[in-house]
């Protein structure tokens, strides 16, 4: 495990995620392994390991440590995807803790200087396992297709249908789902057909279509 853990805010961080359920050594490994204070601006560094959602501009977020390692933990329970797509790299966060738990990882981001900021910071922590594009999430990554694992950090009103279409038979799609009343739901393909489990309420930002102009 990192020496971060020598730090007192990410053991107390630990424990907090550990007493809300978060059980899979893995994850908790890869939380300790990630200096969450390097993905948001120097004046918020001091809350890098309080549970919370923090700005990182541009309207968007850097997640809730507790709901980045329960999507983490979902997406890895019943089975270990080898290629794992991310909707929505944001800060980048998530996709480091990801790039320690699976060992390839596809990231799409519609926001270009979030996606830059997010590469330096991956090349920071020698992350190589990761792939990222600029684009539109709802379309997902055609090229890169199909996918063991999908893992959406917005929430659309409705699942998209592209992501169902990229993700591989027996894989599964973590995703929020909702505008008002948002619900996490893990999505298992099984053939052609769809199972849903509703999980847990949550807030995300929305899942916008399209690119920048």
């Amino acid at each position: 495990m990192s020496e971060q853990v020598n730090s007192p805010g990410l053991q107390r961080l630990l424990d907090i995620l550990q007493r809300d359920g978060i059980r899979d050594a893995r994850v908790l490994d890869a939380i300790a392994a990630v200096p969450r204070q390097i993905f948001m601006d120097p004046s918020l560094a001091h809350k890098a390991y309080d549970n919370t959602a923090l700005p990182i501009g541009v309207g968007q977020t850097i997640s809730q440590p507790y709901i980045v390692a329960r999507m983490t933990e979902l997406l890895i329970e019943n089975q270990m995807p080898q290629r794992v797509l991310e909707v929505g790299t944001g800060s980048g966060y998530q996709t480091a803790v990801l790039a320690n738990v699976v060992p390839q990882v596809c990231s799409i981001e519609r926001i270009q200087t979030l996606q830059y900021q997010a590469k330096r910071k991956l090349r920071q922590l020698d992350l190589h396992n990761v792939s990222m594009k600029f684009g539109d999430g709802w379309q997902g990554w055609e090229t890169k297709a199909p996918f063991d694992g999908i893992l959406v950090t917005a929430a659309p009103d409705d699942v998209p249908t592209a992501l169902l279409e990229q993700l591989a038979d027996g894989g599964c799609l973590i995703i929020p789902v909702g505008s008002n009343e948002q619900v996490l739901q893990r999505i298992t393909r099984q053939g052609d057909k769809f199972y849903s489990e509703q999980i847990e309420p949550v807030r995300f930002v929305p899942l916008v279509k399209g690119i920048p102009d």
